[in-house]
């Protein structure tokens, strides 16, 4: 699975999850995310329709990256909202199988990893999917909490394997995130918002700033 940082090699990707409006996903792009992300979970407060998922799908240039993100996916379902909504990769929660839902849409899989101590990394090390994302382990919730999990499990054990990290990603945390544990992506979502599915841009930058920065700044 290619990724793309916006200053180029050992640069880690920015995916901005949780679009909901039109002009909000296409300032993320101009802005340099890698990827915009696109909720279809019900429970979800960023949750979009397939039409508004396609509207901002087609509102994007061809080189973004269009992540629609599902719980416990049904693999023939989640095929045809990829391709009614046009997505280029599709993320999965909870209860899925990253194979099958692979085979079924043609298109990447990024997993997402609920981190609630070592054991979630020995999951993720195993996982199928394309690429792993690590994020807080919070009750009835998949991702958009803006919480952080224990940094420290992934210092101590190497994963092996490319990964990103999400959960309480914000631009003044970010560059610790970037530099302690070297990940192929970074995805944020609340730490990024004036409100839930509302990105406030200039926090977006500022994101991406950071990013940036950990890169360039000796160590």
């Amino acid at each position: 699975m290619q990724l793309t940082g916006r200053s180029g090699s050992g640069s880690p990707a920015v995916k901005v999850c949780g679009l909901t409006e039109v002009e909000e996903a296409r300032a993320c792009a101009a802005a340099g995310a890698w990827g915009i992300g696109l909720v279809f979970a019900e429970a979800s407060p960023r949750r979009v329709s397939a039409d508004r998922a396609r509207a901002i799908a087609e509102a994007l240039g061809p080189g973004v990256a269009r992540v629609g993100v599902f719980v416990d996916p049904d693999p023939s379902a989640t095929a045809e909202v990829a391709r009614r909504t046009g997505l280029t990769h599709i993320q999965v929660h909870g209860a899925a199988d990253p194979d099958a839902v692979r085979r079924a849409s043609g298109l990447p899989v990024i997993e997402g990893v609920r981190v609630d101590g070592p054991d979630a990394i020995a999951r993720a090390r195993a996982s199928a999917a394309d690429l792993v994302l690590l994020d807080a382990a919070v009750a009835g919730a998949h991702g958009g909490t803006g919480t952080n999990f224990d940094w420290d499990l992934i210092e101590r054990e190497t994963l092996g394997r490319p990964f990103g990290v999400a959960g309480g990603l914000r631009p003044d945390n970010v560059a610790e995130a970037v530099r302690r544990l070297r990940p192929a992506l970074v995805d944020v979502s609340s730490g990024v918002e004036s409100g839930p599915g509302r990105k406030d841009i200039a926090r977006v930058a500022a994101f991406l700033d950071a990013v940036d920065a950990s890169v360039t700044a000796p160590a």
